[in-house]
């Protein structure tokens, strides 16, 4: 690489930290007041008055950051075989777990929609950087044939991207199955008997390769990002390039809200190293063109060897 490309890149990455800062400070905080969007369960005796259904009260997710997931549970999957769920743990790539039922009227479409939605803004690829495991949470779908086969055609032909027929899995199970797997990740639901529906809340979980959880994402709605960084975490550091990994080390992750915000340390310090690299590049740029105009003055002024 040429001297003058290689300043290029420092400063261009110089201004990049310093973008990174801008659009950090000028980020919205977000605020999760619905019970739907929300990882709190929320207690009966604290929300007594408040006008909210009594079965929002028995729903929410609890965070089991670092837990594993039960990957020996058996669930069948969109061509209604029989798989462990540790079948989608084997290729070494962190895994996007969404609880979900097939036939649900509003909610589970909306955080489907939501996640496929923030993975086109992405530029990692399903079936090679990560796989999306869906998981019914309505035993009644595991009997009704093609239901998890036509809920995959319809996503992966939202996402349109290559990998995702591969990358996409539509699971239906018992419930001692979604029992096991629900408890594992602190996801709580509830049938309501009135409604004939499930009350739950909106939210998708990133886990590591091996099998443990490693990122909440609460609502229908995910940054990509938050999505982006928690697949890197997640990854082991087997995704992501050079530059991605150094803005990656300036974001730290919020498990309260499921985001990623500026980590204003950490950025101080690249921004830091920057600086230096770069006024060093400069103290050497100069100091060769110096040498270079001596020499070159030498040359011009130096004796005159006919006169001999």
């Amino acid at each position: 690489m040429k001297l003058k490309d290689t300043i290029i890149t420092i400063v261009a990455a110089a201004v990049l930290a310093a973008g990174a800062v801008v659009s950090a400070n000028a980020q919205k905080v977000e605020h999760y007041s619905s019970p739907l969007y929300s990882p709190k369960i929320y207690d009966p005796a604290e929300s007594a008055g408040s006008g909210m259904p009594a079965p929002l009260k028995k729903v929410g997710i609890d965070q089991k950051l670092g837990e594993p997931i039960p990957l020996d549970t058996v669930f069948k999957n969109e061509d209604g075989q029989q798989v462990p769920l540790g079948d989608y743990f084997q290729k070494g790539r962190p895994v996007i777990l969404a609880l979900v039922y097939y036939e649900c009227p509003m909610l589970c479409s909306q955080v489907l929609n939501g996640l496929t939605g923030s993975l086109k803004g992405i530029s990692l690829v399903p079936g090679k950087d990560y796989e999306v495991v869906a998981i019914s949470f309505d035993a009644r779908e595991n009997d009704k044939a093609d239901l998890a086969k036509n809920k995959k055609a319809s996503y992966v032909e939202r996402l349109a991207k290559d990998g995702g027929a591969d990358g996409m899995h539509f699971l239906t199970g018992t419930q001692e199955s979604i029992d096991k797997v629900a408890n594992a990740v602190g996801f709580h639901y509830y049938w309501d008997e009135k409604t004939e529906q499930f009350a739950h809340v909106g939210g998708i979980m990133i886990a590591t390769p091996d099998g443990k959880l490693s990122r909440y994402m609460y609502g229908i709605d995910y940054a990509p990002k938050d999505l982006k960084f928690g697949l890197m975490d997640s990854s082991q550091e087997k995704i992501g390039g050079v530059a991605e990994q150094l803005l990656l080390y300036c974001y730290h992750y919020d498990p309260s809200t499921g985001t990623y915000g500026l980590a204003i340390m950490r950025t101080l310090r690249v921004a830091g190293v920057i600086t230096l690299a770069f006024f060093g590049l400069m103290a050497f740029v100069f100091y060769k063109r110096g040498k270079k105009q001596r020499a070159d003055d030498d040359g011009e002024g130096g004796p005159d060897e006919t006169a001999y």
